[in-house]
């Protein structure tokens, strides 16, 4: 399964990773690696996230959490495209 990135969900790591660096960038490395090494397990379980149940479809729209952030995505039959990505502070 191939893993695909929105242009939103690349503005929401570009985003996260800068907020991070600012104060710490060991922390945004260490933050930016573990969303990677997460969003590569949907590779192999594409399931893994929870179902959004608001969705119009739940089945196909999932939300992985990693650590402090909310990885939403889609799941389609041959590939994921991540959607959005966020800190579980803030509102989406």
């Amino acid at each position: 399964m191939r893993v695909f990135y929105s242009p939103e969900a690349v503005a929401d790591l570009k985003r996260l990773r800068e907020f991070i660096e600012v104060k710490n960038p060991q922390a945004a490395l260490q933050a930016a690696a573990s969303l990677l090494k997460g969003i590569g397990q949907l590779k192999t379980f594409p399931l893994l996230g929870s179902e959004v149940r608001q969705a119009p479809d739940p089945e196909r729209i999932r939300d992985l959490i990693i650590g402090k952030y909310v990885v939403r995505y889609l799941v389609n039959r041959h590939e994921i495209v991540l959607l959005r990505v966020w800190h579980h502070r803030e509102n989406h």
